[in-house]
């Protein structure tokens, strides 16, 4: 079967299409024939070896998809041949099929497509455990998002409203806010040319933010606290413009908030029953137009460096799918 590999860590294009043996389900696993593989931003760090875990070569990038079950391996009861899901692995879907542990699988339901089903376990799932479990986000409360166009930017500006908030979208271009104010954002601040804590204070009446999303770091999470609430929380999901940016902890003391670290990886591995029901909860919006899990672009498994260039150069807006 094709699997698309990083064979040595660099860049997107130092990938190799290759021929690779076909997976077999162990006792526990189900093989699934994937139908579509959804690629991350946290894909392109992996594959240079600069991402907080480090898989050893040869490997496949892209972590959450979905396919319908082929084969399952002895003691599987949760999962059944021909049964729609997706699925969450860490990394390795951009391939035809895989082997993963049976109970890491969701059933996707019949009236859901693949392409838009594969780019829900990762950034709507981190998103819905950030500000559910995490944030404890309320009705009528301020939340602000930092890359607001991305894909968990996206799934923020949605998952927000749904919950009630008030949603002030952040992205460097007048063209990535007009995209987020069309996912429902109330207001938006190009941080590429207004100064984001200024302009945070000023869309909030002085009072700042109650929840801040920041999946971005680098120097736009030190002038987003600047500008939160008394008893705001501070959302950290990640770091994709690249610097891990270091706080000035009178900061935290002086506005009464909180900082809040989400690793929904270590939340699926210690919660998997919290993890699928988020899930299904997500799936069931996603059928009912709640949330749109909107598709920038899909590529077939042979032009994945392409995909993840475009994601690297912040050129896209909501998920890149593969299509083995």
């Amino acid at each position: 079967m094709k699997a698309l590999l990083c064979t040595r860590y660099g860049t997107p294009d130092d990938l190799e299409l290759a021929d690779i043996a076909e997976p077999k389900a162990g006792a526990g696993e189900a093989v699934v024939k994937i139908h579509a593989a959804s690629l991350n931003f946290f894909d392109t760090l992996i594959i240079a070896g600069k991402y907080q875990f480090k898989p050893s070569p040869p490997f496949s990038p892209a972590a959450e998809f979905a396919g319908t079950v082929e084969s399952l391996g002895p003691g599987v009861t949760s999962v059944k041949i021909g049964e729609r899901v997706v699925g969450y692995m860490t990394y390795g879907a951009a391939r035809e099929r895989v082997a993963i542990a049976a109970d890491k699988l969701v059933r996707m339901p019949d009236t859901l497509d693949f392409d838009r089903a594969a780019g829900v376990c990762i950034t709507y799932g981190t998103t819905l455990h950030a500000l559910k479990d995490r944030a404890a986000l309320k009705f009528g409360e301020t939340l602000a998002v930092l890359g607001a166009s991305g894909g968990v930017g996206l799934a923020a500006i949605e998952l927000g409203k749904i919950m009630g908030a008030r949603v002030i979208a952040c992205a460097s271009s007048d063209d990535k806010l007009a995209f987020a104010r069309q996912h429902g954002a109330d207001e938006g601040i190009n941080y590429a040319s207004d100064d984001l804590k200024e302009a945070l204070r000023r869309l909030t009446g002085g009072r700042g933010a109650d929840v801040i999303y920041d999946p971005v770091g680098g120097p736009y999470t030190e002038p987003a606290l600047r500008a939160i609430a008394w008893k705001g929380r501070l959302l950290v999901v990640g770091f994709a413009a690249g610097d891990i940016p270091k706080l000035p902890l009178n900061l935290v003391l002086l506005k009464g908030c909180d900082v809040v670290g989400v690793f929904w990886g270590g939340f699926v591995d210690r919660d998997p029953q919290g993890h699928h029901a988020n899930t299904r909860q997500l799936l069931d919006w996603c059928v009912q137009g709640k949330i749109s899990s909107h598709v920038h672009s899909t590529y077939p498994l042979a032009e994945g460096a392409a995909a993840l260039k475009a994601i690297a150069a912040r050129k896209v807006m909501g998920k890149v799918i593969l299509k083995p």
